[in-house]
């Protein structure tokens, strides 16, 4: 099949610290219909090969599309504003790069590049749970706590490319003090910081300091239903907490709908319970928007990419 350079198509890839996957998108008015899928090992150490993984996944890509497609990237971590370096990446080979630069050269051609968290938000109020919605917060609480906030469809998007991320708030000392808890250190370098508490590995770490082993947040689950104490006071603790940050989500944005993201988006209780209890830290004649679970939920980050890919190079 002969490629040509038009932009009717888009490749989103989604980077982790495990996989690699890429989304060949054809567009089809305002749709995107997915083409081709591939994923292929994260090489976490070399630089080298990771970009020589994206050019074959880019080569193969353009053949399914029939297109030379503009290319969109989720990313773990965050950019330096200053210097286009990578920071707090989960994959080891990308901190320090400039990740941005490097893969423009290889692949000769435009790119965006965005946090994995935001282009999660973006899938979602483009054709999933936010869809249509006037604002909308994509929060993810999975191994970290992140997100991003679109406004009529588009991901909002500061000078330091960080808006959306939450998970690095300080959280009060009156806030912990009653519930026992002590200031968990971070990697991000503070202490503290909420997605300590309220991700995935900070419901593990707080049920091993209330006397749990150790455990994953769907055992932990599984057994508050059996009765353990122990269980249920820890979830009863990540539901304030997380009520307590979403509550703060809903006093600086005001968005429309939050969605859920990440693998305690998975947490049916949440859904059930975190309504009344962000009520509890909202003050009088503010209302809860609706907390939704995700359309795509992992499956949305290369679809985020390729839609930001759309949004920045269209």
């Amino acid at each position: 099949m002969a490629m040509t350079n038009s932009n009717n198509g888009y490749h989103g890839i989604d980077i982790g610290g495990t996989k690699i996957e890429l989304v060949a998108f054809a567009e089809e008015g305002q749709q995107l219909r997915e083409v081709h899928r591939e994923r292929v090992a994260t090489p976490g150490t070399d630089f080298a090969q990771f970009v020589a993984a994206i050019q074959g996944l880019i080569v193969r890509a353009d053949v399914a599309l029939g297109t030379r497609a503009p290319v969109g990237i989720g990313l773990p971590g965050v950019i330096d504003s200053a210097t286009g370096r990578q920071l707090s990446s989960n994959v080891p080979a990308l901190n320090g790069r400039q990740v941005a630069q490097s893969l423009e050269e290889a692949l000769q051609r435009p790119l965006a590049i965005g946090n994995d968290c935001q282009c999660f938000a973006l899938s979602e109020a483009q054709g999933g749970a936010a869809e249509g919605m006037a604002t909308m917060f994509g929060a993810i609480i999975g191994t970290g706590a992140g997100g991003g906030y679109c406004v009529n469809g588009r991901l909002i998007r500061g000078p330091n490319g960080v808006g959306g991320e939450w998970g690095h708030w300080p959280l009060a000392a009156s806030l912990l003090e009653p519930h026992g808890l002590p200031l968990f250190d971070c990697p991000c370098g503070r202490r503290g910081c909420l997605e300590r508490y309220v991700a995935g590995p900070g419901m593990k770490q707080m049920y091993r300091h209330f006397g749990g082993g150790d455990e994953t947040p769907l055992t932990i689950v599984a057994r508050a239903q059996s009765g353990s104490a122990v269980a249920q006071h820890t979830l009863d603790v990540h539901l304030d907490l997380l009520a307590n940050a979403l509550s703060t989500l809903v006093i600086t944005l005001d968005p429309h709908a939050i969605v859920l993201g990440g693998g305690l988006s998975q947490l049916a209780h949440l859904y059930e319970k975190l309504p009344a209890a962000m009520n509890r830290h909202l003050f009088s004649g503010v209302r809860t928007p609706p907390v939704l679970p995700p359309t795509f939920g992992d499956a949305g980050g290369a679809r985020g990419a390729a839609l930001l890919a759309r949004q920045q190079l269209s």
